[in-house]
């Protein structure tokens, strides 16, 4: 059995957990995590006291996690961002993410983890199966929709281009790219990245949504599937007009 805390420190890798108002899930999440791995970076967008103070209450101050803190809330891309910021200042090269609201099982991290070590430049996406029983129908329309236009933009076909349980090579990001600050930022990384000659790679990874009355998101079907919609608009476009002639032209140079 690997000592994954070792494997995390040889790899200069760390998780980051974006939350906003995840005070009932998060401090599971975190003591999972610390399973694995103590190089964690907590990034607080913008949450209710409740959420830093159940963290406080739950960890020892040489435990305590990494915590990035702002306010007001302003958005997963903008707390993605501020946490790749984050752990470059931290001295990390690799950066985990997984979602604090208990919809990931950081039980998966070993498996994101060898994917890694098997490709060691790439962006790793952990795929989630669309066909559970308990997805939400709109999140698997909102998938697939977004898993076409991906494949379209990038050549690149990928099952699930909205899971937030991913690696990140952060030093292969370039922190100035246009991200929105909203859900879409993640299809965003995924298409710059690809573009940018990143290799995308995915490895299967478990869910769990909660019954309904249970289930705690911010995501706003209409607005966000709107913005979803405009962003891969621009994406197409820009894919014509430039990364479609870029990848011509880096198959002519590289023969």
């Amino acid at each position: 059995m690997k000592d994954w805390q070792t494997v995390f420190d040889e790899e200069r890798a760390c998780v980051i957990v974006p939350t906003y108002n995840n005070e009932r899930t998060i401090v599971d999440v975190l003591r999972r995590i610390r399973a694995y791995t103590c190089n964690i970076i907590v990034v607080n967008d913008g949450s209710t006291p409740e959420t830093l103070s159940v963290i406080h209450a739950a960890f020892s101050s040489e435990e305590l996690p990494d915590i990035v803190d702002y306010t007001p809330n302003r958005g997963k891309g903008y707390a993605l961002m501020q946490g790749f910021r984050s752990a470059l200042e931290l001295g990390y090269r690799y950066a985990v993410t997984i979602d604090s609201d208990g919809q990931h099982f950081p039980e998966d991290i070993p498996d994101v983890m060898n994917c890694h070590l098997a490709n060691k430049e790439a962006l790793v996406v952990g795929s989630r199966n669309l066909t559970a029983d308990n997805m939400p129908s709109k999140n698997t329309f909102a998938n697939k929709f977004s898993n076409f236009w991906f494949h379209l933009q990038t050549g690149i076909p990928l099952e699930d281009t909205q899971s937030g349980f991913r690696l990140y090579p952060l030093e292969r990001l370039n922190l100035h790219w246009p991200i929105t600050p909203r859900y879409e930022a993640e299809l965003e990384l995924l298409v710059f990245s690809a573009w940018r000659g990143v290799p995308v790679v995915s490895v299967p990874v478990r869910v769990y949504y909660p019954p309904e009355g249970e289930r705690v998101s911010h995501f706003r079907p209409f607005w966000d599937f709107f913005r979803i919609s405009i962003l891969n608009s621009f994406l197409t476009i820009a894919a014509l007009l430039f990364f479609r002639p870029l990848l011509a032209l880096r198959k002519i140079f590289n023969r």
